[in-house]
């Protein structure tokens, strides 16, 4: 009989002292921070890491869009056709100005077409149903004077951070985004 005793006290005392430390243990604030700073790590370094791909896209776009805006104004003043200049060098017209974010002279595809009216002007995104930019139709033709022009130019900006859902930042085949500018205008009437 006492040994059966002992055995119940002890296994009291076992439970006691089980729950002293499960107790302890709740109560225990040590490492909280490193737990709380796990959890909440993964979304905010993704929620970072999307503002700066966002950021870096669009800063792209806008450094485009803008020496697409310089370059096609030498289509409009009429120096590219006194200039005899080759869809090459206007294209180099473009790249010299974006070369340290774009890979350009490989990467940029441009398409610069006359219109008869402005209401005739197409502006779809050359993009086949697999997601596929389609460039087999562009061409290089500035005008005269006095002509309706349309410089289009595209850019596959690769996604640089695709995991958590990122990849389906890009709107092409391959999780790329595209980058389109456009820049409409009728030529002045120079002689040339």
């Amino acid at each position: 009989m006492f040994a059966a005793a002992v055995k119940r006290l002890a296994a009291r005392a076992a439970v006691a002292i089980g729950m002293a430390r499960i107790v302890r243990f709740r109560h225990d604030t040590n490492g909280a921070t490193a737990v709380e700073f796990a959890l909440v790590a993964v979304p905010f370094i993704a929620i970072m890491f999307a503002i700066v791909e966002t950021a870096l896209t669009f800063f792209a776009q806008q450094a485009m869009e803008t020496a697409v805006q310089n370059a096609a104004r030498l289509i409009r003043t009429g120096q590219a056709q006194k200039a005899g200049m080759t869809p090459f060098e206007f294209k180099g017209k473009i790249c010299t100005q974006i070369e340290i974010m774009f890979n350009c002279m490989s990467g940029l595809s441009m398409d610069v077409r006359k219109y008869p009216t402005f209401d005739s002007i197409n502006l779809s995104k050359p993009i086949n149903d697999d997601g596929e930019l389609v460039t087999d139709d562009f061409d290089y033709e500035p005008g005269k004077g006095g002509d309706i022009v349309v410089v289009r130019a595209y850019y596959k900006w690769p996604v640089l951070i695709n995991f958590l859902g990122m990849n389906n930042y890009g709107d092409l085949a391959g999780g790329t985004h595209l980058i389109a500018t456009t820049a409409a205008f009728k030529n002045e009437p120079f002689p040339w």
